[in-house]
């Protein structure tokens, strides 16, 4: 993978600056989150009531503001050289020099992370300008990657695909979930992962639930467990569900598996450039439905990831955007049944112009356990 340079945060502020100005705006707001890591490379050491703000200008120089004791950090970056700074003193009013950024009329699309005490201080300045939300007016900002982004999407797969092969030679039985929960940490850390953002371990009838905390259930034979776990890895993320079995399964937990890793397998094969993103979802649902289980699939079938592990595109019924080449996101269909167990496998995929094709490759076969 090449390094990410001062020349790659250019392209992305050219991007964004030609995708707001075809969408109608005159620019992107760009406040502390996923959205100015993206296109400036930075992020407050904290983000507080101070203002830090990146205007990308549809036509003009991107530029950001920051408290001037934090001006050093912004000038450090990657992208410092494709972003003009400016900076505010504290005693200052600082939605004056943020405001002489826009255009008192403009329309501009801004970061759903943005403070409501920020976007009142700038519409009190400027009472003629209009803002929208970017995940409304411009959902697909990030959505589409690169293929170094896209390399950095695999890098990170593979290191989680390398976590749940050492997990396996683990023993399960016996321990927490907290414990397994801990492994999968230390685990994805080995592997090169910066921040870890989840680790689920769900055991027995807590794998039920879809986004269940691990606890202090100890993990007994004949417990199904779901592991999904994930972070960043060189500011790209990963995210990845397999399940196991601590011992021999019933014949019923058998078939629930085999269905849910069908489910997986059709939706994957019916990913394509051009086909909604509704679809995949219900193709994945009508598996699990014609099965008899389709009253216990209860979340989309996936979701975006870049440099957060979970953004557009979402692959949900009621999306009707069609899928573009360099979209990555996961598959992740699931059966929770209340009180007793569930299932899930999930991988990521990018989408390319002759399908789909994942990045995640460990095996989805249903492990023993011990």
């Amino acid at each position: 993978m090449q390094e990410i340079t001062a020349r790659h945060f250019a392209e992305r502020l050219e991007r964004g600056a030609r995708q707001a100005q075809a969408a109608g705006f005159d620019g992107l707001v760009v406040a502390p989150g996923p959205d100015l890591a993206y296109f400036a490379d930075y992020l407050p050491v904290a983000t507080t009531e101070r203002i830090t703000l990146l205007v990308i200008p549809a036509d003009g120089e991107p530029t950001m503001l920051v408290p001037a004791l934090e001006r050093g950090g912004a000038a450090e970056t990657r992208a410092a050289g494709a972003i003009r700074l400016a900076d505010w003193a504290d005693g200052d009013d600082e939605y004056v020099p943020a405001a002489g950024l826009l255009r008192p009329d403009g329309r501009y699309a801004i970061s759903d992370a943005t403070w409501a005490m920020h976007l009142l201080g700038l519409q009190e300045k400027l009472p003629s300008a209009r803002f929208a939300a970017i995940s409304n007016a411009l959902p697909l900002l990030r959505a589409v990657k690169t293929e170094d982004e896209v390399d950095r999407l695999a890098a990170a797969g593979a290191a989680a695909d390398a976590t749940f092969e050492d997990v396996l030679r683990l023993p399960f039985a016996g321990r927490t979930e907290l414990q397994l929960a801990a492994e999968l940490d230390r685990l994805l850390r080995e592997h090169g992962h910066s921040q870890v953002d989840f680790t689920i371990v769900a055991a027995g009838p807590n794998g039920a639930d879809p986004h269940h905390e691990p606890g202090d259930r100890i993990i007994a034979e004949g417990d199904t467990v779901v592991l999904d776990f994930g972070g960043l890895l060189d500011g790209y993320g990963s995210d990845t569900t397999r399940t196991v079995h601590v011992g021999e399964p019933t014949d019923e937990e058998h078939e629930v598996f085999e269905v849910v890793k069908a489910a997986q397998q059709t939706a994957f094969e019916a990913v394509a450039v051009g086909v909604p993103c509704q679809e995949i979802d219900r193709v994945a649902r009508r598996v699990i439905r014609e099965a008899g289980y389709g009253e216990f699939f209860i979340h989309r079938v996936g979701h975006g990831i870049g440099v957060t592990t979970h953004e557009p595109p979402y692959l949900v019924e009621g999306e009707e955007r069609p899928i573009e080449a360099g979209m990555c996101f996961s598959i992740e269909p699931g059966i929770y049944l209340p009180g007793r167990f569930g299932v899930r496998i999930e991988d990521i995929v990018v989408a390319a112009e002759d399908g789909g094709h994942r990045l995640n490759n460990s095996s989805r076969e249903l492990h023993l356990v011990g």
